[in-house]
């Protein structure tokens, strides 16, 4: 960040942080309590269980329904798997692949605690070791090949086919894109299950498995040694398979994963409790494998003015903030949102567009932000479209954002081509080698229209998180407070799949993760619940 910081007030961002930070840990209290089917599926899967029975289910959610049916599911699916495998002195995998068959494992007679508590650690420290691994080689690699100059170029590919993905991925870092996002299919986040293996088929986008993640990792790695530079891969653990996908992506070293609650609840009315719970074991998942997360604030701007509701932008980053650091991440995995969406044809629009982003750049200046171009005032004219992108791309630069999702000149057409991305990669490099240290030589007029407007944003977020704060806020999205959209408190896609906790609730990989990453669990409790 450069010579040309605004003049923010310590005293309102501190209150604003304080505010955020109360509205976090009442929606924590509710997630402490709660378990899903969806965590309970992650244990299943990071204890090893992969594959589908013969009606190509997947085994982690043939365990876990029929532990969920038999009224069980309150205690963890983790001492169900632990307590089979002393009986039957049989594998976790093995032990899913006969309940597809036959095994009811419910039915097995309740073994000593203290053996069972061994199965749970050899199993965690298993899959906890293969990520640190992952992890580990992820910094490796990183230092060796190093990364491109920020703000980094963030492309996407979305073919539907994961072999023409890695096609179109290995050419866009050929012509200077820094991260490859693979867009998921059309309603992926609605499925209940994570579906298997490699995929050519989809809407859209491409299916999240975890093959699939594995065929774009090895090719993202072959380029990145071509390219000399370490290529970063991006998918989506939103939806209701929210930490299972996570749990894949630390396996298979991605490196980046979009992940936000919010966006859940209200772009695809996911049930509220829901999807917190999950969004909180899945930001643990990421924390420990140093993935950086994206938040979606950048979707409010869709459907709600970006002029008028700039400051609802800002207090979802403040409470993404307080939400992330309760999981364990840390400032620089903090992918926090937003957009360039401004009319076009508003007098000065580029100047309250740089207002936004270096405010957010300035109160978030240890977090990677996620920047994202125009989509709701792109129309059919490539040219006029190509000009909007040349201006998000100065914008970007002069503030100093760390990830750039490149716009496309065809955004409102279609799918991107190669051609459209190779335009796109070479309008941004141009731009921002030409104004690369323009953030070092300008500095803001105290009395001029940037300065100006970004007060009165901070202002608004400040009323705006007390108002939050005391409706608290799952009554303010109930409301319509962000993005214009209103979801009810109860109800929402995947609400019948939420479990209260038992009081001999166990979830060994939360408590390993809580341990490790310093995180305090709920307060007088000495386990995850």
């Amino acid at each position: 960040m450069g010579n040309q910081l605004l003049v923010l007030d310590n005293e309102k961002v501190q209150k604003a942080r304080q505010l955020a930070q109360a509205i976090a840990q009442k929606v924590q209290e509710d997630i402490y309590r709660h378990t899903t089917v969806s965590v309970e599926r992650t244990v299943a899967r990071l204890f090893g269980i992969d594959g589908t029975n013969h009606e190509d289910i997947p085994l982690a959610n043939v365990v876990v329904d029929q532990v969920n049916r038999a009224g069980f599911l309150d205690r963890g699916i983790a001492y169900w798997i632990a307590n089979a495998v002393v009986v039957l002195d049989k594998s976790p995998q093995e032990i899913a692949q006969h309940c597809a068959r036959d095994l009811h494992i419910c039915e097995l007679s309740a073994q000593d605690p203290n053996r069972i508590a061994r199965v749970m650690n050899t199993y965690t420290d298993q899959a906890l070791t293969t990520i640190a691994k992952e992890r580990q080689k992820r910094e490796t690699l990183k230092q060796s090949l190093g990364l491109g100059e920020e703000p980094l170029k963030y492309v996407i590919v979305a073919s539907g086919n994961i072999f023409a993905d890695v096609e179109q991925a290995k050419s866009a870092a050929r012509q200077g894109a820094d991260i490859i996002a693979v867009i998921r299919t059309t309603a992926q986040s609605l499925l209940d299950y994570v579906p298997y293996g490699t995929t050519t088929e989809g809407f859209g986008g491409t299916y999240a498995t975890q093959a699939n993640f594995r065929v774009m990792r090895q090719a993202l790695d072959e380029v990145s040694e071509e390219v000399g530079r370490y290529i970063q891969l991006v998918n989506y653990c939103s939806g209701l398979c929210m930490p299972e996908i996570a749990a894949m992506g630390a396996l298979e070293r991605l490196d980046m994963m979009l992940n936000d609650a919010m966006y859940g609840i209200l772009f695809r009315d996911i049930n509220m409790e829901r999807t917190f719970a999950d969004q909180y074991f899945s930001r643990m998942i990421n924390a420990y494998a140093g993935i950086i997360i994206n938040t979606g604030e950048d979707n409010y701007l869709t459907t709600a003015d970006a002029l008028e509701e700039a400051h609802t932008v800002l207090a979802s980053n403040f409470i993404n903030e307080q939400m992330g650091l309760a999981a364990g991440l840390q400032s620089w995995q903090l992918g926090l949102g937003h957009a360039f969406e401004l009319d076009p044809k508003m007098k000065n629009g580029f100047l309250y567009e740089l207002a936004t982003a270096q405010t957010i750049r300035q109160i978030f200046p240890d977090a990677p932000l996620k920047y994202m171009p125009p989509t709701k005032y792109m129309t059919g004219d490539i040219f006029m479209g190509h000009v909007q992108n040349a201006m998000f791309n100065l914008a970007s630069v002069m503030t100093g954002q760390s990830i750039h999702l490149l716009g496309m000149l065809t955004e409102a057409i279609h799918t991107p081509h190669l051609s459209d991305r190779a335009l796109s990669l070479e309008s941004a490099q141009y731009v921002m080698d030409n104004a690369r240290d323009l953030e070092n030589e300008i500095s803001f007029r105290p009395d001029g229209i940037i300065q100006k407007r970004s007060e009165a944003i901070l202002d608004q977020v400040v009323d705006f998180l007390q108002d939050i704060e005391a409706k608290g806020l799952k009554r303010a999205i109930s409301e319509g407070h962000f993005a214009n959209i209103r979801r009810p408190q109860e109800g929402g896609k995947g609400g019948d799949g939420v479990i209260p906790k038992g009081i001999d609730y166990s979830n060994p990989f939360m408590d390993r993760m809580q341990q490790e990453l310093g995180i305090q669990s709920a307060p007088g409790k000495g386990r995850s619940w």
